[in-house]
């Protein structure tokens, strides 16, 4: 069991290790850009606040240049509160002005040409490097010209440096505090993703143990946490379905071997018992005809069980392939097969209430299957009815579908015995004491040829009157369609 939640749990956290390296490099790479953009526009503000300032103090001192205020205390200021190096250079690009001290070794050096050609073509000056060697080592560098406030061109550049090494000390500090904080996140998204990959694995592994019980013929396991409104819940639901249908159908299966274990075992035994009791004259001579006559009746209810199973297995095994489709007259079927039964319901003294409608009603399907279907219907509606009460048989037609109804007057089945009256080998109390030649599958035969030709059929018994009626789709033109019962 824990090895699918191990499982789940390596595979999300190697995908969140891998997220957050690929983040990452990509933080790391972005981020020193933007470090370094944002260094170099705080070098381009910082020199245009003292270019501008530099041009306000030449406007203040008319007749002077650069040169008069070369010892300005606010570049030493500049310089102090930003930890950058300031120094400022003469038209021709001689260092007349330093940040560091007077005595600076910068004073009276110039700016490599390449670099003076820039700034006199564009005004402005970016660049990381030593600055032609102006620098011992590599340095941020943002220049700007100072225009003269008397309109006689440029009065000089300040440039504004900035070694790399303070950059990168601050890029470091920055991302020591990402890297802490991108840890937290991580540890905190590992734990996430344990936790998860064990919820979700849970009803994975309860799954795993029930497989293991329906392995061993135990249907009865489930799996918890139903109530997810998520795929696993769904799936989850999805196979406690599963299991109660393999319960059931084991259910059935013991059920059915049972019963027809009973059902063989019945008539079997009687058989085997008179024909002993023939071979070894303990029957009387006299008595011989009646027996043989019991062991012929007992044999042909073995007969239909098996045909009946045959037939039952071939029509559930190939649907409504089984069937022989044709366009048919449900109305004169019912007319046929009803007079087959004219002799039984004589010898019981019962009425007949028909209702058939005079026109033809055309439906498409079996007509020997449907035949069937109406045969067995009427011979449980004769065999289970009192003597001179009255059965019924009516068709009408509604809503594009053709309905029979075949009704009789006997014991009312109990509700409780309704939902399964349609089951394999189901008898019904009332049934068990007077249906000796049943053998429970003719219900359960009907409802499958009916399944197979789309159809359906319900049963309804209330004081004594028990009604079976079973519906088929109308051949589309064969009859019109009514919204009401029509006679």
């Amino acid at each position: 069991m824990k090895s699918i939640t191990m499982r789940n749990f390596l595979l999300t956290a190697g995908t969140v290790i891998l997220s957050f390296v690929i983040l990452g490099a990509a933080f790391m790479f972005l981020g020193r850009r933007y470090v370094v953009s944002d260094k170099q526009d705080s070098l381009s503000r910082t020199a245009g606040e003292v270019s501008h300032s530099l041009w306000a103090e030449l406007h203040n001192m008319p007749g002077s240049d650069l040169a008069d205020i070369s010892y300005n205390p606010f570049i030493a200021a500049v310089s102090s509160i930003t930890g950058y190096h300031v120094f400022l250079c003469d038209a021709s690009g001689a260092v007349i002005n330093s940040s560091d001290d007077l005595l600076s070794p910068f004073l009276g050096r110039r700016i490599a040409e390449n670099y003076m050609a820039t700034l006199r073509d564009t005004g402005a000056l970016s660049a990381f490097g030593t600055l032609g060697g102006f620098y011992p080592v590599p340095y941020y560098v943002v220049a700007q010209a100072i225009h003269s406030p008397f309109g006689t061109g440029v009065a000089g550049y300040v440039f504004i440096a900035s070694d790399s090494g303070s950059i990168m000390r601050a890029w470091g500090t920055f991302l020591g505090i990402v890297l802490v904080a991108a840890l937290v996140v991580l540890a905190v998204a590992l734990l996430l993703s344990y936790f998860t990959s064990k919820r979700q694995a849970k009803p994975l592994n309860e799954m795993a143990a029930a497989a293991r019980h329906f392995e061993r013929g135990d249907f009865s396991a489930r799996v918890g946490d139903v109530r997810r409104e998520d795929e696993i819940g769904e799936l989850t639901r999805s196979f406690n379905a599963m299991a109660e249908s393999l319960e059931k159908s084991e259910e059935l299966r013991r059920e059915f071997i049972a019963n027809i274990s009973h059902e063989l075992k019945t008539p079997m035994t009687s058989i085997s018992g008179f024909a002993d009791g023939l071979l070894d004259g303990t029957i009387p001579e006299e008595s011989r005809d009646k027996y043989l006559r019991t062991i012929s009746s007992e044999t042909k209810r073995l007969s239909r069980l098996v045909r009946s199973m045959l037939d039952l297995s071939v029509m559930q095994r190939q649907g409504a392939s089984a069937m022989h489709m044709s366009e048919f007259d449900l109305s004169e079927v019912l007319r046929r097969t009803l007079v087959n039964f004219e002799a039984k319901a004589t010898r019981k003294n019962l009425d007949v209430d028909v209702d058939l409608p005079e026109e033809r009603m055309m439906v498409p399907g079996d007509a020997d299957a449907i035949t069937r279907v109406v045969y067995n219907l009427l011979d449980n509606a004769i065999k289970f009815s009192r003597e001179n009460s009255t059965i019924g048989l009516s068709l009408w037609k509604q809503d594009g579908r053709a309905y029979v109804s075949v009704k009789d007057q006997g014991e009312t089945i109990p509700e409780s015995e309704l939902p399964l009256i349609f089951d394999r080998f189901h008898k019904a109390d009332r049934s068990r004491s007077q249906d000796r030649d049943g053998v429970g599958l003719g219900l359960n035969l009907v409802k499958t040829i009916l399944s197979n030709h789309d159809g359906d059929i319900s049963v309804t018994s209330r004081d004594g009157v028990t009604e079976f009626i079973f519906a088929l789709n109308l051949t589309l033109g064969g009859v019109g369609r009514s919204p009401t019962k029509e006679k």
